[in-house]
């Protein structure tokens, strides 16, 4: 048995058909509207199990744990919960699956000596956090001896969920590591070090991977700065590409805001008018570009890794699966892990080219300095494998 919890929101419900496509068949579908929970059990077909749940009382979630090999949280917001899922789950003998979760929830539990015993734990087991530390350390492994410095550049234009429009406002002030906030606005990564200010916003730039002229935004998260020390890199620059104005406007009017003592649900329903305003009329798109340099048999490398979707939540949604797959068959071993470090890459990576779950997912050679000005993609660059 497998329990979703958020069974009915755009990552938990993009999950469940995730794990039905991998063959599991009885899956316990967690959520607070009844009706629509059945809904998605009438959807899925046999097996299923709607079970009305409050991710806000605990002895409830123990209820819905109960039974489960693995329980997935696709639940939020991810900043308010923390560890509140995990340990109901875990004090249920169930192993623990997080889309989110990220440092606040891992220090959360190691303080409370969990996970004990066989329980296995992955968290940040999504697209971001997740997937932005898991295909750089992939392509790193395969293209290179040594690679020296990463360039991403992550983002797109898409629907907001009022769960990810919350964790937006909360990640200001919390989401990494000891109480910091998710990450560093303007912050990059340099010789083994955060270097605050190093880089700038650029308002108005063509980003190869991305059809869209966008802003884009440094910012250096705690993921990245583990990524980076993990595989050795010398420079990180990371760079949130907003090619929606009504959005970017909105994150600039956010710190101010929520300073002066706004109402977070406006802001959040603010949040949500300005991604449905920048889409209208147009495809929902979400990319993610890593390009890589290093060297292999003494010479320089430089691969480039581009993958696009039309929906991150079904990216993210995929990643959970991924990992509830390999905790339920035995691949992760017991202990709390991030998912970038206890997942292997290689099914990730045929999963998500193989099955749909992206338009787009190829790595090619690419000699052309990575500037926020390049346009498009590069003319005639070599494209090794994978394109779709």
């Amino acid at each position: 048995m497998i329990g979703v919890l958020g069974a009915t929101g755009s990552v938990g419900l993009a999950a469940l058909r995730e794990l039905r496509a991998m063959g599991f068949t009885d899956l316990r579908l967690g959520g607070r509207r009844t009706a629509a929970l059945h809904g998605v059990a009438d959807e899925l077909g046999g097996g299923c199990e709607p079970f009305t749940v409050d991710a806000d009382d605990p002895e409830a979630l123990r209820s819905f744990a109960r039974g489960c090999a693995v329980v997935l949280n696709c639940a939020g917001p991810t900043y308010r919960l923390v560890d509140t899922v995990a340990v109901a789950a875990l004090a249920e003998g169930a192993h623990y699956v997080d889309v989110a979760g990220d440092d606040p929830a891992a220090e959360k539990l190691t303080a409370k000596g969990m996970p004990a015993g066989d329980s296995s734990v992955v968290l940040s087991a999504g697209a971001l956090p997740g997937l932005s530390s898991l295909l750089p350390r992939w392509a790193a492994r395969r293209d290179f001896e040594r690679v020296t410095a990463l360039t991403a550049h992550t983002g797109g234009m898409e629907e907001c969920s009022p769960t990810v429009a919350a964790d937006m406002m909360l990640s200001l002030t919390t989401g990494g590591a000891d109480g910091a906030a998710y990450g560093q606005a303007l912050a990059a990564w340099r010789d083994g070090r955060r270097e605050p200010g190093a880089l700038r916003a650029v308002e108005d730039a063509a980003v190869p991977g991305f059809p869209d002229r966008a802003a884009l935004v440094p910012f250096l998260s705690g993921e990245t700065e583990r990524l980076a020390a993990d595989i050795g890199l010398v420079t990180a620059d990371w760079f949130n590409v907003y090619p929606g104005p009504q959005v970017r406007a909105a994150l600039g009017r956010l710190p101010g805001q929520l300073a002066q003592g706004a109402d977070t649900d406006t802001l959040a329903e603010d949040m949500i008018r300005a991604a449905n305003l920048d889409l209208a009329g147009r495809s929902p798109y979400y990319a993610m570009v890593f390009t890589l340099t290093g060297e292999s048999g003494g010479r320089a490398r430089t691969r480039r890794v581009t993958v696009r979707t039309p929906s991150s939540y079904r990216l993210t949604a995929a990643v959970g699966a991924l990992a509830v797959r390999a905790v339920a068959s035995g691949q992760v071993p017991p202990g709390l892990h991030f998912a970038c470090d206890a997942l292997d890459p290689e099914p990730v990576v045929a999963w998500l080219r193989d099955t749909g779950v992206c338009d787009r997912f190829d790595v090619t050679v690419d000699d052309t300095p990575d500037t926020p000005d390049t346009p498009g993609d590069p003319g005639g660059a070599d494209h090794e494998e994978g394109t779709l």
